[in-house]
């Protein structure tokens, strides 16, 4: 993740906040467990893919002013990695918040909370195919369960109906994300050594120069009607937690104490998710989320503890 240098003076305000590691990684994971939750509010009032352009641009905007003297120090080596900033990485980010909110309008928040535990699943996979990283028979078994998780959630408790009537649209096309964001994920082995407010900002600047065009079509193919209130309410929340706030809450806790023990919370999204989905928009929490958090979830653990590396 983002190596953050905070100053001693900052950790000694807001009451000691930046020095516990713990609870900002359980403020990190609880705003990116309201993402998918804002994110179907957001589907009355926002077309998807407005809504992705938006949200990267704001954050863009915002994080700018910060991030500019961070950019300048930077400057020698992004006129050689550019690319990778914009298309590397910001592709995938914008395509798999692409593909998150338009597969909201076919699913629940619950079954697109669980489903994007899945995505450590798929660097698993690409270790292992592209990097020939081996693996061992509990992490086999541990991919094993995580995938058998998601189709339980994705099938509505009936794994088996995947042969005869396939996944939900929504789920399919969530899972296409998690592939995206993967994507995103495997590509930090490659991360130039520049200031992480110059990593978060070029990244969201590449995201928002790609979902452009996909903003382009959303205009022209569905009629605009003016958000409300409560709609860019919703977007300010987007911008503002998920994609700042939770980041950097993260990054903190990963300078704290480690990646290796920060990235367990990561597991605390699904959860997250999906308790805010039942508390804030109502949805009903039935016996396959639970077995597919549990899987997924308990997969994930089983794989990444027993990692050969």
């Amino acid at each position: 993740m983002y190596r953050v240098s905070w100053s001693t003076s900052l950790q000694t305000k807001t009451f000691g906040l930046f020095g516990n590691a713990y609870a900002l990684l359980v403020l990190a994971t609880l705003g990116w467990g309201g993402n998918a939750v804002a994110g179907k509010l957001a589907t009355s009032g926002w077309e998807p893919f407005t809504l992705t352009c938006l949200r990267w641009l704001l954050v863009t905007l915002v994080l700018l002013p910060f991030a500019w003297q961070p950019i300048k120090n930077d400057w020698a080596l992004l006129k050689q990695r550019w690319w990778y900033f914009l298309i590397v990485c910001g592709c995938p980010m914008a395509l798999f918040n692409l593909s998150m909110f338009v597969a909201l309008n076919y699913t629940s928040a619950i079954n697109i909370s669980i489903e994007q535990a899945a995505m450590p699943v798929f660097i698993i996979l690409a270790n292992f195919f592209i990097m020939s990283q081996r693996v061992s028979v509990l992490q086999i078994v541990g991919v094993g369960l995580s995938i058998i998780g998601v189709l339980i959630t994705g099938t509505n408790g009936s794994p088996m109906d995947i042969f005869s009537s396939g996944l939900n649209k929504g789920d399919a096309i969530m899972l296409l994300g998690c592939f995206f964001y993967a994507a995103y994920t495997f590509a930090l082995r490659w991360k130039p050594s520049v200031h992480w407010l110059t990593f978060i900002s070029l990244i969201a600047l590449g995201a928002f120069l790609t979902s452009v065009p996909f903003a382009v079509y959303g205009l022209s193919t569905t009629p605009w009607s003016m958000p409300d209130t409560s709609d860019w309410l919703i977007l300010i929340y987007i911008v503002l937690i998920p994609s700042i706030v939770s980041q950097l809450c993260f990054a903190r806790g990963v300078e704290l104490i480690g990646g290796n023990r920060a990235g367990l919370f990561i597991n605390l999204v699904p959860i997250f998710g999906s308790l805010l989905a039942v508390l804030i928009i109502g949805e009903n929490f039935q016996w396959f989320h639970a077995m597919g958090i549990i899987m997924v979830v308990g997969g994930i653990m089983l794989a990444e503890r027993f990692a050969r590396v």
